[in-house]
């Protein structure tokens, strides 16, 4: 527990640090958000707004992950895959970013690219929990071995929680809020089920997340981009399925989740009937379109996270400890 202390405050200060300086840097080149078409008019004062925080985001979670990590003596091979994986899943959503800035547009990786790399990143999870021979998946007393199909559930996890950060990541605030609830209930989880390494970077990120929330709580002074969003979805679904907790993350990760459901709900609707459902999604728009003001939709939407995880938190502290 020292030792995830030392990791969260260490990645606090690092953030917050280094949030000054990367700010700067990002007015003087003018590397600024640019947004969706459909969101333009009712967003227009953030069009100016620099973007990629993710990268200082990032870097407060590996620096500060890895002092604790070596600190503790447990500097294991999950913690580095997670790291690896965290750090990969950075770079996909960074290339996504810098395209953009220099397209001056809203359109960054093709689709299919951004998947192959995401599918690509999974792998590595995947594969080596097959060569350990961890491939089964519990919840309370539902207990089932996947087997070799076991890539395939990892692959539908860090892709599905990668993207669904993406999507949440459109409200200043939103993502981050719903981040440090996240992360912090996973270093609970880790920490019962003694992965200690896991709970060190689970902390670390959450309070990472904290710091950022500082420069991006509205009106945001920076966004995460996809470099920050990409990378903490993957790395959200990462430690859960190192920490072998996979199913824990529907009720932790629910609000991620009804931001990507309410675009598949959107999207299969129009296609089949012609008729949208929410106004706008993904579906915190719509609220906005409903009279919501951004600190209105952030605020519940977190304490929706919040009871989320302090219920799942508590059962799995009784069930499965």
């Amino acid at each position: 527990m020292i030792m995830m202390s030392v990791a969260g405050l260490v990645a606090l200060v690092l953030c917050l640090l280094l949030g000054v300086a990367y700010i700067d840097f990002m007015k003087k080149k003018a590397y600024s958000q640019y947004l969706r078409e459909e969101v333009a008019q009712m967003h227009a004062y953030k069009e100016k707004t620099p973007t990629t925080g993710g990268v200082f985001i990032i870097t407060s979670i590996i620096l500060a992950s890895l002092i604790a990590l070596f600190m503790a003596q447990s500097v294991t091979t999950s913690a580095l895959i997670v790291l690896m994986t965290l750090i990969f899943y950075t770079f996909t959503g960074f290339e996504d970013d810098i395209k953009k800035i220099k397209a001056h547009q809203n359109l960054g990786l093709s689709a299919r690219a951004k998947l192959l790399l995401q599918i690509a990143v999974a792998m590595l999870p995947a594969f080596y929990l097959i060569f350990q021979g961890k491939t089964e998946v519990s919840f309370l007393n539902f207990d089932i071995n996947l087997g070799y199909f076991y890539p395939i559930f990892v692959v539908f996890m860090m892709v599905g929680a990668s993207n669904a950060v993406n999507l949440t990541d459109g409200l200043d605030g939103l993502a981050s809020t719903s981040s440090i609830i996240a992360f912090f209930a996973c270093a609970l989880i880790c920490y019962f089920n003694n992965h200690i390494d896991l709970a060190i970077i689970s902390t670390a990120t959450s309070c990472a997340c904290l710091g950022f929330l500082y420069y991006n709580k509205k009106p945001a002074k920076i966004f995460m981009g996809d470099t920050g969003s990409l990378a903490l979805g993957g790395l959200l679904a990462t430690i859960a399925i190192m920490g072998k907790f996979e199913l824990w993350l529907i009720p932790i990760a629910i609000v991620f989740i009804c931001e990507t459901l309410s675009v598949m709900i959107q999207v299969t609707s129009f296609k089949l009937t012609g008729k949208r459902v929410f106004k706008m999604s993904p579906i915190h728009h719509h609220f906005e379109l409903c009279g919501w003001s951004e600190n209105k939709i952030v605020a519940v939407f977190s304490l929706v996270t919040l009871i989320a995880c302090t219920i799942s938190t508590l059962i799995y502290f009784f069930y499965e400890v």
